[in-house]
């Protein structure tokens, strides 16, 4: 009897210190659900400079169940977990990062939620006393603002740690193809029933993140320009209050003028006027330009990532259920 396949995708940036252990750790969870899954690991490196790729290769070469891909250069952890969705064909998909902090002991408790007839199982990211009083702050300002700007209702803590059932991981693969992807906001937006489970976050045993504050901020406005156009509205309304003020301001200064009872006042007040909307526009500017570099990038086409290497000793285990889907090149695989 032919088992369910179950695709585990795990985006690697620099952990040659940590991914031995993290793999060790995986297959300690996934030995124990073998006689109910057959499991495929793929793991997508975005590439430092460090041993990372050297250390997975050894490890697709003495584990069967492992295929590492390895971009040609550095296109970000969203990118990667789409890589990783490209290449799923089980039933099921469970992206979860490699830095030992979303927890494999979880997946059990995913794969029921799943075999519930739950198509989507998402996770949940507690706040622990490591986590920095800033972090905190501004994940939780990104979230509230990321629902009042009119997209979906995303739950404060969604972590890239969840389940996607096959109709979802399919659509990923052929009709999402963005090239600046949201995953956390487009898991939401393709609707089927959704679970919520909440998880801990573990310290980190080695390194430290690569979300930097300029790369969590970029994160942060394609988030928000990706799944709504309240900004935009937001310029439109505030230039036309300042329109509005500008004028009403113009006329009591030609009022008190006429009058006599004050002169207008002078040079100090042009500057700060001027500066102040000055700042305004190029703060406009920027929100445009952020619309615009998105649609830049989607009418260049281009591929979303290139594959500079492929590790690994066989195809999934003949005894799992593989599902057919289109060619690598049709959903944008590009190997060198």
């Amino acid at each position: 009897m032919s088992l369910q396949l179950i695709d585990i995708i795990c985006p690697v940036f620099r952990e040659e210190r940590g991914i031995m252990a993290f793999h060790d750790r995986l297959v300690a969870v996934l030995d124990v659900l073998a006689g109910s899954y057959a499991f495929h690991i793929i793991y997508v490196v975005d590439p430092a400079g460090d041993r990372t790729e050297e250390v997975l290769a050894a490890i697709a070469a003495r584990d069967r169940r492992v295929e590492v891909l390895v971009m040609s250069r550095r296109f970000g952890h969203q990118t990667c977990l789409m890589a990783g969705l490209d290449l799923s064909r089980g039933a099921a998909a469970i992206m979860l990062d490699s830095d030992q902090q979303h927890p494999p002991e979880l997946i059990p408790v995913l794969l029921r939620n799943w075999e519930e007839g739950v198509e989507i199982v998402q996770t949940i990211r507690g706040e622990t006393s490591e986590t920095g009083l800033l972090k905190r702050l501004t994940s939780r300002w990104f979230y509230q603002l990321y629902r009042r700007l009119g997209s979906m209702d995303l739950p404060v803590g969604a972590a890239d740690f969840r389940l996607l059932g096959q109709p979802v991981v399919q659509l990923f693969r052929t009709k999402l193809r963005e090239q600046n992807p949201f995953l956390r906001g487009l898991v939401h937006w393709v609707g089927f029933n959704i679970r919520y489970v909440a998880f801990e976050p573990e310290a980190r045993p080695f390194g430290r993140s690569a979300y930097r504050p300029l790369t969590l901020l970029k994160f942060a406005l394609n988030g928000w320009c990706s799944f709504s156009k309240t900004p935009l509205r937001i310029c439109v309304i505030t230039g036309l209050a300042l329109a509005v003020l500008a004028a009403i301001a113009t006329v009591l200064q030609v009022f008190v003028y006429m009058s006599g009872h004050a002169d207008v006042p002078g040079w100090l007040t042009l500057i700060v006027v001027t500066t102040f909307l000055g700042g305004v526009q190029l703060v406009f500017l920027g929100v445009i330009g952020e619309y615009v570099g998105l649609i830049f990038d989607e009418v260049k086409a281009r591929p979303r990532y290139i594959v500079q290497q492929h590790y690994h000793s066989r195809d999934v285990p003949a005894t799992a259920e593989r599902t057919k889907g289109p060619s690598d090149e049709s959903v944008g695989v590009h190997t060198l």
